[in-house]
């Protein structure tokens, strides 16, 4: 990944970077107004930061991006594999209603215009699809089990069928998460991998030291995104991990469930 071309607290893929329609995002910890386990650009509401200073995050955030803060749809997660489509029907409904369609959504989808979609993560992967031909984005939460219920793959379905997007032509990026070093999981969460299809082998190993596996969940999601036709050129990984650099993440695993949480996304602007 490489710095935001304007805002140095920002993050960009440079695959997606050059598509001029399409103005993307990973956010960093720096640039906002939070303190202690948030300090200091938590956009997350739901991690028990103060709103009003989630609310100015939120603000700056779209100023970066020039657009309205209500313009910012980032949906309340639950790791599972619900998906939203934000089209104009959905953008004609209030915001209490906008808040229930978007209640246990881990994926959005859109090819409206001047309207910021995004995930939050503190870990979990979170993955950006784009058609630069029909304009369309996505954007995805990709913890464990969105993983293991193929929530990429899922997404690039919906695509093809609500959008005529061609997986051929699809670029994606995964973005800054926990890395496979620091990924321990039990036996259970292993086995569940392998309920899925999934070769423990390919996206995983186990460290005899400290007698945990350890899972890639870069890597397999990476080959959700080819086995749905994506070609593998057109993937790009940030291979930054949120629990190892303290100095730039926020990471539930480093500091709790209660603590900030980074915001992946992006706008369509032409």
């Amino acid at each position: 990944m490489i710095d935001h071309k304007l805002y140095s607290n920002l993050l960009q893929f440079e695959s997606l970077n050059s598509f001029d329609s399409l103005l993307h995002f990973s956010t960093t910890i720096d640039g906002g107004v939070s303190n202690g386990n948030y300090t200091s650009f938590n956009l997350g509401l739901y991690s028990g930061d103060n709103v009003d200073n989630v609310i100015e995050n939120r603000r700056r955030l779209a100023s970066m991006l020039n657009i309205f803060s209500e313009n910012l749809i980032f949906p309340y997660q639950t790791h599972g594999d619900d998906v939203c489509i934000i089209d104009n029907e959905f953008l004609s409904k209030g915001n209490d209603e906008q808040m229930q369609l978007l209640h246990g959504i881990d994926a959005v989808i859109t090819n409206q215009k001047n309207i910021c979609i995004g995930i939050g993560t503190a870990d979990c992967v979170p993955i950006l699809i784009y058609d630069p031909e029909n304009k369309v984005l996505a954007a995805i939460h990709a913890g464990w089990r969105g993983t293991v219920a193929k929530l990429a793959s899922k997404v690039v379905t919906i695509m093809k069928a609500t959008y005529n997007s061609d997986p051929a032509k699809l670029v994606a990026g995964i973005a800054p998460s926990i890395s496979p070093d620091y990924f321990e999981v039990g036996v259970e969460v292993v086995e569940e991998f392998v309920k899925a299809g999934f070769l423990i082998d390919d996206i995983g190993y186990y460290d005899f030291n400290t007698t945990k596996f350890h899972v890639d969940l870069w890597f397999a999601n990476e080959l959700l995104l080819t086995q749905s036709g994506i070609p593998f050129e057109s993937i790009e990984v940030a291979g930054m991990c949120t629990y190892a650099h303290g100095d730039q993440f926020f990471s539930a695993r480093r500091q709790g469930i209660q603590s900030g949480r980074l915001i992946t996304g992006g706008v369509i602007i032409s």
